[in-house]
């Protein structure tokens, strides 16, 4: 089975700050917040997409 293109961009925004903060102690409730909207928006933006599709055809 293979993933929706908004599923592995959403696994990738995770992995790319999750490499980032690694080695940190503290991350800002501001940099969280960042990151949850950004996939929220890649997301809704993939889903936009796929509904344009399905209804083109």
């Amino acid at each position: 089975m293979e993933m929706s293109q908004s599923v592995s961009q959403a696994l990738g925004l995770i992995d790319n700050e999750l490499e980032r903060i690694q080695s940190r102690e503290i991350i800002s409730s501001t940099e969280v917040s960042d990151l949850l909207l950004d996939i929220r928006l890649a997301l809704i933006q993939s889903e936009s997409v796929e509904k344009h599709t399905a209804t083109a055809v």
